[in-house]
């Protein structure tokens, strides 16, 4: 059975904010954050320490 990867992150984070029950907030910030660190000059800095 093949499962895209998109799908698979999706479930692990719904399965992680049931669980951890992190404030609503939290999860907004790192998404956008997440979202902007990946956009911009500093994403070819970090992508080696992601990989």
């Amino acid at each position: 059975m093949s499962v895209p990867l998109w799908f698979f992150i999706a479930c692990i984070a719904v399965a992680g904010v049931k669980l951890a029950r992190p404030p609503l907030w939290l999860v907004i910030v790192l998404l956008i954050g997440g979202y902007i660190l990946a956009n911009s000059l500093l994403a070819p800095a970090i992508d080696p320490f992601v990989k």
